[in-house]
């Protein structure tokens, strides 16, 4: 067996560290922060504890899995895992507000004719139909298997068009399939919130961005006990008991080649580490532009699936305890100048001190370069909170504001990927797993599948494959 030097200790990569480990490799993980997670962080403070990344878990199977193939203690048995539902209240601009249930096709179309109007939940029935036929599509080749040498029929649009008269209509965006089969400006909102929330604008996002909804709504969400810091912690965990061994507060600021082929890692301690294989978790934009590897066509990679948005987090510890009918999340959609928001309240006693506290996130999607607007930004955000949390501002004891320059500070880069999407010409294909470089892997949200939980964890279990069965690897099965 060989020898794994991994860079980065984000979730994607120690996924492929625990898988590479089983399968009898030697992995060293180097990180150069000082801890593990990357985008999965947490922030403490006077007893609150906050996620600075995510807060809901989708597609828990791909975790299921990870830990079912690395050790004999199933996910469950090392987190506390729960499904939130309802899975979202939906606070609309016109004051309207709906919660569609966890994982339930018949409970949403029920919930928004009840909300919105009669009609209003079929059409919505009728969206995830075709939304349906696109995942069907696309899910081997975007999620399961690694991505094509030649992805060209990734390319083509696979939202089914439309019938008008004798002769189909083609969908090419999200907007269009809001516009066409939805009508209604709230069902609108609903869906363009799903890929807003990735940094997808619903105006050029390609009407596959229909699986984002479909996904969450067919597969649920889920919560971490103890937030999903909690996640992170039990991944490394297995991958110490697999003996992955973890080198922190160490930069690698070389990919070492020999004869056109990775063998190693260069260190900032000046140290060189051979390697038989080499395992990028950073952003692949980051390989280039901190200039660890150079092949042909580099400048091209570095561009892969940059959508040049970020996320601002308002972390907030109010006195008092959640309400009664208090949601896990609210979707505060756009409305008098405030942004589109995300507020989780999650009903646990672990992230607050003891008594009658309450730990709220706020998050928005905001440009990762540029101004991006500073307390003031922060300040519409808690406002638009208020419509989602009663009483918010007599409550709030302080707030911390985690910016696009701290995100940069924890993974390297300002921008969140989003998951792939086919259509756009390919445009919205995160970097494939097989580097141009022999020996070296991308795994990771800036690599197939793309960024977010789940695919991320996808990215891992696939680079172990591409290593341990080779280059006719095809995925799972």
């Amino acid at each position: 067996m060989g020898r794994i030097a991994v860079i980065g200790a984000g979730l994607g990569a120690m996924a492929a560290a625990a898988r590479l480990a089983v399968a009898g490799h030697t992995v060293t993980v180097y990180e150069r922060t000082s801890t593990y997670g990357g985008a999965v962080g947490r922030f403490a403070r006077e007893g609150f504890a906050f996620d600075t990344g995510p807060g809901l878990l989708h597609l828990p199977a791909v975790y299921r899995d990870l830990f079912v193939k690395t050790g004999k203690k199933p996910l469950e048995e090392c987190v506390g895992l729960s499904q939130v539902d309802p899975a979202a209240r939906h606070v609309f601009a016109d004051g309207t507000r709906v919660d569609l249930p966890n994982a339930s096709r018949a409970g949403t179309v029920a919930a928004l004719d009840a909300a919105l109007g009669a009609g209003a939940g079929e059409r919505w029935g009728d969206f995830l139909t075709r939304a349906r036929e696109a995942w069907d599509r696309t899910r081997r080749p975007l999620l399961e298997e690694p991505q094509p040498a030649d992805p060209k029929a990734l390319a083509q649009e696979p939202y089914p068009a439309l019938r008008a008269g004798l002769l189909r209509r083609p969908t090419r965006t999200l907007a269009q399939v809001g516009e066409r089969e939805l009508r209604d400006p709230r069902l609108v909102a609903l869906l363009d919130s799903y890929a807003e929330a990735y940094g997808f604008p619903a105006s050029s996002a390609p009407a596959s961005a229909a699986v984002l909804p479909y996904m969450e709504q067919t597969f649920g969400s889920w919560y971490v006990a103890g937030g999903i810091r909690a996640l992170a912690d039990a991944v490394y965990e297995r991958c110490r008991e697999r003996r992955v061994e973890f080198v922190f507060g160490t930069e690698v600021t070389e990919v070492v080649e020999k004869d056109g082929r990775a063998v190693g890692v260069g260190l900032e301690t000046g140290e060189a580490v051979d390697a038989d294989h080499v395992v990028s978790g950073i952003p692949v934009p980051a390989l280039y532009r901190d200039q660890l590897v150079e092949w042909e066509g580099s400048e091209d990679w570095a561009r892969h699936q940059v959508l040049g948005t970020s996320r601002v987090t308002a972390h907030l510890a109010l006195r008092g305890a959640r309400e009664e009918g208090a949601v896990h999340r609210t979707v505060v959609h756009a409305e008098a100048g405030r942004p589109t928001v995300t507020v989780l309240r999650p009903d646990d006693p672990a992230l607050h001190p003891e008594g009658a506290y309450e730990a709220v996130t706020v998050t928005a999607t905001v440009p990762a370069s540029g101004e991006w607007g500073g307390e003031p930004f922060a300040d519409r955000m808690v406002e638009a909170a208020s419509r989602a949390v009663p009483g918010l501002a007599e409550r709030l004891l302080w707030r911390h504001v985690r910016a696009p320059e701290d995100v940069r500070a924890a993974t390297g880069t300002a921008e969140v990927p989003g998951p792939a999407l086919a259509g756009a010409g390919n445009a919205l294909l995160p970097a494939a797993n097989l580097s141009p470089v022999p020996g070296l892997y991308f795994a990771g949200g800036w690599s197939h599948p793309g960024g977010g939980l789940a695919h991320a964890g996808m990215s891992g279990a696939l680079v172990a494959g591409l290593i341990v069965e080779g280059a006719e690897f095809r995925g799972s099965q």
